[in-house]
């Protein structure tokens, strides 16, 4: 039978019109939207792969990108899941005539530029856990082929505890940490194990969302403690509910707030844990994406007593899809949360613990946080700027992914996140995150999981809008 070889596409109409190396996107940008105006690409056309553009021409593939999420953006193009990128059937009528660019928001696909919870792909990072990948399935160990540790492998905890000891100053050895699917999994775990429904907890206000949500479905009493530049104040909650089962913090980076907890009310926080027999849950949210000066160590690192529970994951230093995160439990609970392990989804992903505990051990992740710093610092430095320019007061952030932005007047920080939503920029309202839902006015915009570029160009857009009224 013949032997049928598929030429690659010709992208040579694109390269009289191509800018020089190293051009910005939004020439890239322009200049395929002429082509795409005068005919020369057709309604249905397929587009070249970001990655196949850039090779071609010497372009940076985080301009090829932006510049197809902008055409995206402005309806010349269309993005169709696991095809590719294709001229849009329904061009918007120009007249072949350079036009002022479009406000009209992208299709929906997926979450927005300034969504919370996205991560930016890293291309020498996916290079390495492919290759790691491919090693372990080519040469699979015997442990695949049966039930694993519901606590997770031990060539993986090594390496997380090790971590987690030099990074986050967190006391603790490789039998006290579980692995998870994420801090939702942690959460239950906890849930089902030490609470009970009725049980008081105390919990930040504003909290964050899913964590609140889970605590009260589990039928648990919930105490609001006011959290101000200083972190949850202990003080004023137990003058009013002393008594309580536990208490879920994000010490680091406070969610929403972005506030750091400081050290008297850490030492105020554990103390208050010792006294009543109570836990900790500490979500260290965010801790390795600093962009100056160490963090503040671990509550779990300064807890002498065993109250604190320490959950952590790589949904945000990698990517949510992974799904995997880790606990690093009190040595008294450690049995019953692996019960409950056991009863529930039995053990985490042999294969894929592998290839991180490599990535973890030849010291590839520190070299990834380095760049996903670098790359996280220019978009909220970008975002600020439009941000700034329009008026608004922000404070800059030292660590994370998100920021908090005064909502401009005229508006309800939730008819902003409606307006933003109808302009391709993605924001969340502040005030419904305190108990009651009638919390401070704010809005809650991520600066992770898109190029910068495209970044400020949706912010600029939700500008322009609330602008003209």
């Amino acid at each position: 039978m013949e032997n049928l070889q598929t030429n690659p596409p010709d992208w040579s109409i694109l390269m009289p019109v191509l800018p020089e190396k190293g051009a910005r996107p939004q020439a890239l940008y322009t200049e395929i939207r002429r082509l795409i105006e005068e005919g020369g690409l057709p309604p249905g056309a397929k587009l070249p792969t970001t990655r196949d553009l850039a090779a071609r021409f010497s372009l940076s593939r985080g301009a090829a990108v932006a510049a197809y999420e902008m055409l995206v953006a402005d309806g010349f193009a269309e993005a169709r899941v696991g095809a590719g990128t294709y001229v849009a059937r329904a061009v918007p009528n120009t007249g072949g005539r350079p036009v002022r660019a479009r406000t009209r928001p992208p299709e929906p696909q997926g979450p927005l530029p300034g969504a919370l919870g996205c991560t930016t792909a890293d291309e020498a990072t996916i290079r390495t856990f492919r290759t790691l990948l491919n090693r372990h399935l080519t040469q699979p160990s015997a442990r695949h082929y049966h039930y694993g540790d519901p606590a997770g492998g031990e060539d993986l905890r090594v390496e997380i505890a090790a971590y987690l000891r030099a990074a986050r100053g967190v006391r603790c050895e490789p039998d006290q940490v579980i692995m998870t699917s994420g801090t939702q999994q942690a959460l239950d775990l906890v849930i089902r194990s030490l609470l009970r429904p009725g049980d008081a907890v105390w919990v930040e206000d504003p909290c964050y969302p899913m964590a609140k949500a889970a605590l009260a479905d589990a039928g648990l009493a919930l105490t609001a403690v006011p959290v101000d530049a200083e972190g949850m104040d202990v003080a004023a909650v137990e003058a009013l509910q002393p008594q309580a089962r536990a208490a879920y913090v994000t010490p680091s980076h406070q969610y929403p707030l972005g506030v750091t907890l400081t050290m008297p009310r850490r030492l105020k926080l554990i103390d208050w844990a010792r006294r009543n027999d109570a836990f900790i849950i500490e979500d260290d949210y965010d801790s390795e994406l600093r962009f100056s000066g160490r963090p503040l160590t671990s509550l779990q690192g300064i807890d002498g007593e065993g109250r604190v529970i320490y959950v952590g994951t790589f949904s945000k230093t990698l990517m949510p899809g992974f799904r995997i995160g880790y606990m690093v439990v009190p040595r008294l609970l450690v049995g019953r949360i692996l019960e409950v392990r056991r009863l529930t989804d039995r053990f985490p992903s042999t294969l894929f613990e592998s290839a991180l505990a490599e990535f973890l051990r030849d010291g590839h992740f520190s070299a990834h946080i380095k760049r996903a710093r670098r790359r996280v610092r220019a978009a909220r430095d970008g975002l600020i700027g439009v941000l700034e320019n329009a008026g608004m007061a922000v404070t800059t952030p030292e660590q994370g992914l998100h920021m908090v932005v005064e909502a401009p007047p005229g508006r309800s920080d939730a008819e902003h996140v409606l307006l933003a939503a109808a302009h391709g920029f993605g924001l969340r309202a502040l005030s419904p995150m305190y108990h009651g839902g009638a919390g401070r006015q704010g809005l809650v915009s991520g600066f992770s999981g898109f190029p910068a570029e495209v970044l400020t160009a949706a912010a600029a857009r939700w500008v322009g809008a609330f602008r003209e009224g």
